[in-house]
């Protein structure tokens, strides 16, 4: 009964968080989104490039945080015959899409620039500087929102990665339209869109290089398998272990699987450590554990 309790009592802790995390999804697709169409609508009128660049970027990053937000809620998805870890595992799949999305658009923003560099067009510094600065302000207020539980997963981290790399390129926009302003170089906004790609590629590398390890069953950047065989191995009553497994079921739950060797006498004692054992390696981020026991000694009496 008591267990019960305990389980309920956790369940309640991740509700708010939950709530939070939604509502800040939620606020930051549809702050961007109106952005992203005051970019696009003065980028054409002007022919800007970085204006046009800066929308494509932060398009993809209201198509990530819709991504995230579907992976978030999959991630909690209930298990089914067919699926019997739920959807979780989409959310990793979700951030691994995203990063290599992020890295298309790339491609297409340095090919206008190269073009735009050979011929820079005249365009009005000053208002490149006030849309930008709207964005610092748009994209400052998303990424606060998520810097709380930006440690929790994957997908809330790469969100809040991505709004505050938004938020520095507008700041580098704003720098970029008031240099045009005052020295008429018009291929400066042609280098601020190549900065942009540079700064999508630094932000990106690191989500592809985690969710393409995820995807492969890699052991997660939050998992120190060192001290999950040290924790282990303190029993006195397991003598020795193999086929340790540790993998990720979603970006937030992670999975351990391993053989230990018991004597027989000790059996008894291992269950009583057993529950003390899946606590420990809670706080060491792994949730969900399968111990297989093997006998050491197996005499004539097997």
């Amino acid at each position: 009964m008591a267990h019960d309790h305990n389980h309920s009592h956790a369940h309640h802790h991740h509700a708010p968080e939950i709530k939070a995390i939604t509502k800040a999804f939620i606020v930051g697709i549809v702050l961007n989104l109106t952005y992203v169409f005051i970019q696009i609508v003065i980028g054409l009128k002007i022919n800007s490039l970085s204006l046009l660049s800066d929308a494509g970027h932060n398009f993809l990053d209201v198509a990530g945080l819709a991504l995230a937000m579907v992976a978030f809620q999959l991630a909690k998805s209930k298990a089914t015959a067919k699926y019997t870890y739920g959807y979780k595992k989409a959310s990793i799949l979700i951030s691994l899409l995203n990063a290599v999305v992020l890295l298309i658009s790339i491609g297409a923003i340095g090919f206008e620039a190269f073009f735009r560099f050979q011929n820079p067009q005249p365009i009005p510094g000053k208002i490149i500087a006030i849309i930008a600065a709207i964005g610092i302000f748009i994209n400052g207020i998303s990424a606060f929102m998520f810097f709380r539980e930006k440690d929790k997963d994957i997908n809330v981290k790469s969100a809040f990665l991505h709004l505050a790399a938004d938020a520095l390129v507008s700041l580098g926009l704003v720098v970029g339209g008031i240099l045009i302003f005052y020295t008429h170089l018009y291929w400066i906004d042609p280098l601020l869109s190549i900065i942009i790609c540079l700064v999508i590629i630094v932000s990106t590398w690191s989500l592809l290089k985690d969710s393409l390890r995820l995807s492969l069953d890699g052991v997660p950047e939050n998992v120190d398998i060192e001290k999950i065989n040290s924790v282990i191995l303190k029993n006195e009553t397991i003598k020795s272990m193999h086929h340790l497994h540790v993998w990720a079921i979603s970006t937030t739950e992670n999975a351990l699987t391993a053989h230990f060797i018991l004597e027989e006498n000790d059996l008894f004692q291992f269950e009583k450590v057993k529950h003390k054992l899946q606590h420990d390696l809670q706080h060491l981020n792994i949730h969900h554990t399968t111990f297989q026991v093997e006998i050491a000694e197996c005499n004539d009496n097997c």
